[in-house]
């Protein structure tokens, strides 16, 4: 049985088709919830309240898009309802006019995050930067940055339009560079 068929009788009803589709999912929401939240407790929580929605919603799912991409919607939202209802979260608004960076004092590396990761210690580096990122913002680097997907599934994703993904992850790329820049450049 292929994805959609699942997809169907999990929409009919069939216990077993919901399984399977979390069986088939589960690895892949735990592994981009943990990305997003940064807590394996939240991440967990998160996984758990993703498939409940999905069993839920199932029979609301179109098919306009892929279910990977419905379920990252879904990871998304709840991650940052977590976040925005726990003000603890120590991480810098991009919004606040102290935060903005100053682009021309940032060093233009042709680094990537992808190339960053493959080194463990500047993968860890680079880790405790983008724990630092207001949620909006780690959400649409995450999806665009490591996830692979384009602008404008990432932005179907979380229900922004392209200029608005555009912006957001122009601003955390650049904040992120900045991180490293200081980190670098000044020591952790």
């Amino acid at each position: 049985m292929n994805e959609n068929e699942i997809i169907a009788k999990a929409q009919e009803g069939d216990r077993a088709a919901l399984s399977k589709l979390v069986k088939m999912y589960e690895q892949t929401v735990y592994n981009f919830a943990y990305k997003i939240c940064r807590d394996k407790e939240k991440a967990e929580h998160t996984m758990q309240e993703t498939f409940l929605s999905m069993v839920k919603s199932i029979k609301q799912f179109s098919g306009k898009s892929k279910l990977s991409t419905w379920l990252y919607t879904v990871v998304s939202n709840h991650c940052l309802m977590m976040a925005r209802s726990n003000k603890k979260h120590a991480y810098t608004s991009l919004d606040d006019e102290d935060a903005l960076i100053d682009e021309k004092n940032i060093t233009d590396w042709d680094i990537t995050p992808d190339k960053l990761a493959e080194n463990s210690e500047l993968g860890s580096i680079l880790d405790e930067a983008v724990k630092k990122l207001a949620p909006d913002y780690r959400v649409v680097f995450m999806l665009r940055d490591i996830q692979g997907f384009s602008t404008e599934e990432t932005g179907e994703a979380i229900g922004l339009s392209v200029p608005a993904v555009k912006s957001r992850l122009h601003r955390a790329r650049a904040f992120l560079r900045n991180e490293l820049n200081n980190t670098f450049t000044y020591g952790t």
